[in-house]
């Protein structure tokens, strides 16, 4: 089969950073269904793996973690899908990705592919989706329903990939009041168009900004990206007793500066579950049919943003350059082969 992947971990403008190769077929095990994949998305894990994990054996790995497609096989436990199903997921980041044109999941961890979604805009979703549901339910305490919620959510970064998915959730599930943070216009109506009752831009002091609005207290923050830039200014205008959820890798951060107001500190991995084969990893199969739903619904929208072409290495090394720009907004995806 045909798959993408590099040997030593390079800056993407190098030659071999990512390379198409051919490999072979994996047959499915256990709880595995094979997917044949028809879609991918890019995800800024996708190359932050590839900065810092080098194959060990001399062979190739395979990134990619979000994919929608059709089941192919299924292993001898599988009773969640049969072949022929269409899915869509986001794999497991201890095994190899979905940069390949079939690919072994565990089926407690994969959903059904929205009807009302073509592959591409279904590949868009699931790695966003659960780790905005779960910072947001499980780490955050959101209350569903739309009864009010006297307090904010600030989501910083919320024209990025999670953010775009976070600002609807929000909006439409709950009744807090969102406020988003964006630099550019563009990026800034994106986040309006989603949802957020309010944008305000993070390159300028954010607490004058919040205070000028004059909405409910600052009592959840979800920090999505450059979380050591923020935080401590965030710790300067939360509300106490607040609860601060962070999704990224902060080269500095103290959690001392929230002592004061006990402000609970959550991180959100949405590969723990299936990192560590957790009782409830079943849970992120049902996630995913419950945002199917709501896309079928007309509740929730795709957050596909570009579709940079067929899957192959010269157009993930775009993909791969634009996340690290910084500049991307909502979800780059890759379809066919």
């Amino acid at each position: 089969m045909k798959a993408v992947g590099y040997q030593k971990s390079l800056p993407i403008e190098a030659a071999d950073s990512l390379v198409d190769f051919e490999i072979a077929t994996p047959e499915p095990k256990g709880r595995d269904i094979r997917v044949a994949v028809k879609a991918i998305s890019a995800n800024p894990v996708d190359y932050k793996v590839r900065k810092r994990a080098a194959p060990t054996d001399g062979g190739y790995k395979i990134l990619g973690f979000d994919a929608a497609g059709v089941v192919d096989a299924v292993g001898p436990d599988v009773s969640l899908f049969k072949p022929g199903d269409e899915v869509f997921y986001a794999g497991s980041i201890l095994r190899q990705g979905t940069n390949s044109e079939f690919h072994l999941v565990d089926e407690r961890i994969v959903g059904n592919k929205p009807a009302s979604l073509t592959f591409a805009q279904a590949a868009a979703l699931p790695l966003t989706s659960i780790t905005a549901w779960e910072l947001l339910f499980d780490r955050l305490g959101a209350v569903p329903g739309k009864s009010l919620d006297p307090r904010t959510l600030l989501i910083t970064g919320g024209a990025g990939g999670v953010g775009s998915i976070l600002i609807q959730l929000a909006r439409r599930l709950t009744g807090l009041t969102i406020v988003a943070t964006a630099t550019r216009p563009e990026s800034q109506k994106w986040c309006r168009d989603l949802g957020a009752h309010a944008v305000i831009d993070h390159s300028q002091p954010m607490k004058e900004q919040i205070e000028k609005l004059k909405l409910p207290p600052v009592g959840l923050v979800a920090s999505l990206t450059f979380t050591d830039q923020h935080y401590k200014s965030i710790a300067d205008f939360i509300a106490p007793q607040g609860k601060f959820g962070l999704i990224d890798d902060p080269a500095e951060f103290n959690v001392a500066a929230f002592k004061g107001k006990a402000v609970s500190v959550h991180w959100e991995s949405m590969f723990t579950r299936s990192s560590f084969q957790t009782p409830d990893m079943i849970a992120q199969h049902h996630l995913l049919n419950d945002v199917a739903d709501l896309i079928d619904k007309g509740v929730l929208r795709t957050t596909l943003d570009q579709t940079f072409g067929t899957i192959n290495a010269a157009n993930l090394k775009r993909a791969h350059a634009l996340l690290e720009s910084g500049k991307s907004r909502g979800k780059i995806v890759l379809e066919g082969w």
